[in-house]
């Protein structure tokens, strides 16, 4: 029977590494066509890989917590004499060898620096670390591996200014506060895998980007109306919940178009402009974490068609069956942080975008209208908008008009063409 190294398959397209979470099989199991072998982690969404040919497992290369990188041979199986192994375009398929070659090196070997996940990169670049530099960072990771918190501690205590900025930054002498708690009485919760990745994240995203937040509060009482009037027959015509998400995705997207300079990135001192547009909804997941699906290529869909998007996402979202490519990806993102009452919000920019935009609740209240030219009080329904943006490529103008814009779409929205 065949000896086949089996691969970490690719699961993306900019996915170039995953966290082994938990092996499902043991040296010596049986694994069948399709079994998952075991779950791996991405930079948020975890997944089940699985094997495309039976056979018994005779060794595995790594262990749980390792950061291994796409294409590395994770298992040696030997398969049954029936199983036939095909190649697909854009996998890593399993390789004969025999059986007294030595197994491929680990992770921790592949580079002199170990394996620099795209984040560390990316934050390289924009601080103008140099290779020379690197090597004297200590990684507090998995086999020596560099994490964010070690290049934040390097940061914090070099010696020579970045080259992004004329002058040394400002290391603060004020002693970290201590917490007193009551063992056995208050409550200690160890952050999980995914809620130690959105902290390193946010605290990237507001070190690295000078955020400046704009407010402007809009009438969307024609729209409401509008949406509880059809929801109704456009769920029965497209099979879709008609939610205020969809519209907020038209609405941005039109904006974009007509400000193609707010769906941007920024590396070092170019600023990138995405033709493109792809959105991200920030979406609260059953454990009170965050992860933020992208509706892809969202200018020239048709509402239906947002509809169904946003709503198989968020489906996927809350029955933990996003894939990797789901969360990949987007060029700007928006935040509803009225579904949780709130009023409004101050987002976080969603690296490496430039830009966020919450939408608050919307609240019923009197408001002084003009009817014909004339003064009134009436019932309307009004909500706020909030855009977080990055200061070293959106001026006040451009982050001002945008979001104005925004406004406009949702206050007159064209019910004719909605559909």
């Amino acid at each position: 029977m065949p000896k086949i190294e089996f691969k970490l398959p690719r699961m993306g397209e900019s996915i170039t590494e995953a966290t082994i979470l938990k092996w499902m099989k043991n040296v010596g199991d049986f694994i069948d066509v399709n079994e998952t072998l075991l779950e791996v982690g991405t930079d948020k969404v975890d997944s089940d890989v699985s094997v495309p040919f039976a056979g018994i497992i005779q060794e595995i290369y790594f262990k749980n917590g390792d950061v291994v990188p796409v294409g590395a041979v994770l298992a040696l199986i030997e398969a049954d004499d029936s199983a036939i192994v095909q190649e697909t375009e854009g996998s890593s398929s399993p390789e004969l060898i025999n059986q007294t070659e030595k197994p491929r090196a680990q992770a921790g070997n592949i580079q002199p620096l170990g394996f620099l996940s795209p984040l560390i990169r990316n934050i390289v670049i924009a601080e103008g670390i140099t290779l020379e530099e690197l090597q004297h960072v200590t990684g507090s990771g998995h086999h020596g591996r560099i994490q964010k918190s070690d290049l934040f501690s390097y940061l914090k205590n070099r010696l020579e200014p970045s080259k992004r900025h004329s002058s040394p930054t400002t290391i603060s002498t004020f002693p970290k506060p201590s917490i007193s708690f009551i063992e056995g009485h208050d409550q200690v919760i160890e952050m999980d895998r995914m809620r130690k990745m959105i902290a390193d994240h946010m605290v990237y995203s507001k070190h690295t980007s000078p955020h400046v937040t704009a407010y402007i509060e809009i009438d969307v009482t024609n729209l409401s109306n509008w949406r509880n009037r059809v929801k109704d027959d456009f769920q029965q015509k497209y099979g879709q919940k008609l939610t205020f998400t969809p519209l907020f995705v038209d609405a941005v997207t039109r904006a974009i178009t007509d400000f193609p300079m707010i769906n941007a990135s920024i590396d070092g001192n170019k600023i990138i402009v995405h033709k493109d547009i792809h959105i991200g909804m920030a979406t609260a997941l059953p454990s009170g974490n965050l992860i933020v699906p992208v509706v892809r290529d969202s200018a020239g869909k048709t509402l239906s068609q947002l509809a169904e998007n946003v709503n198989a996402l968020a489906d996927n979202a809350r029955n933990n069956q996003l894939r990797p490519d789901d969360v990949q990806g987007s060029t700007f993102t928006i935040s509803n942080v009225g579904t949780f009452g709130s009023l409004m919000g101050t987002p976080i920019i969603n690296q490496p975008e430039v830009a966020i935009l919450a939408f608050g609740v919307i609240k019923r209240r009197a408001e002084v209208i003009l009817t014909q030219g004339k003064e009134e009080v009436a019932i309307r329904s009004m909500m706020f908008l909030s855009l977080s943006f990055d200061h070293r490529a959106v001026d006040g103008y451009l982050g001002g008009s945008f979001l104005r814009r925004v406004g406009d779409y949702l206050e007159q929205f064209d019910i004719n063409s909605a559909i």
